[in-house]
């Protein structure tokens, strides 16, 4: 299935003026995945939006098969926001995975929506360490595949895996996660998505529409 589905992910940049970026996590417990999607305005990243969901985990844990597991949860938070996202941000992989389907790519051509994956850690390829200065960056390859870029987002911080989800190229993708980072090394619609997954209420100042399930 990841492989006839991964020859479906559109590797350009097919997207608007992306006027919100709209953060996606997940976490576990008790047997229960709860996954958060929180829409911030870009590029102010002030909190528009977000809603979680919550749903039995009736797939066990495999690297490469991440979306088979939180993926139902994923798509019903996303169809509770009021708004339809301009650009989704996984933490997880797009296409640097071995079958090319990451998380990113695989909920991504599901939902026809622009999406990048932005890992903390690399599951697949091959890649020199980047500079230590913010901004700097390698790119993680596939054999001779550039499958994503290893970014530096904060200086002398651990960089973080980029690769294409769906709907947008990689430099573009590389130059939204820089733009979403501010002081710390996970952009901030992340920062906040992960927040609300491991099931912390809204911060003072947050402002918008909130649906838990």
């Amino acid at each position: 299935m990841q492989e006839q589905l991964a020859a479906q992910v559109v590797r350009e940049t097919r997207l608007g003026p992306a006027t919100t970026v709209t953060g996606i996590d997940a976490s576990y417990h008790g047997g229960l995945a709860r996954a958060a999607v929180v829409t911030l305005s870009f590029p102010q990243l002030e909190v528009v939006e977000y809603a979680t969901a919550t749903r039995p985990v009736d797939f066990p844990y495999m690297p490469g098969l991440l979306t088979f597991r939180e993926g139902p949860a994923v798509i019903e938070a996303l169809e509770k926001l009021a708004e339809t996202p301009k650009l989704l941000l996984f933490d997880g992989q797009g296409v640097a995975h071995p079958r090319r389907l990451g998380l990113a790519s695989h909920i991504g051509l599901v939902v026809d929506m622009p999406a990048i994956g932005c890992a903390k850690s690399r599951l697949w390829g091959e890649y020199d360490e980047p500079g230590l200065e913010r901004g700097d960056f390698t790119l993680l390859f596939d054999r001779q595949e550039i499958i994503g870029a290893v970014v530096r987002t904060r200086a002398g911080v651990r960089p973080v895996f980029v690769s294409i989800g769906h709907r947008i190229d990689l430099p573009t993708s590389m130059d939204y996660v820089l733009k979403c980072c501010r002081g710390y090394r996970l952009p901030e619609p992340l920062r906040r998505a992960h927040r609300v997954a491991g099931g912390a209420e809204p911060s003072l100042g947050w402002q918008g529409k909130l649906k838990f399930g």
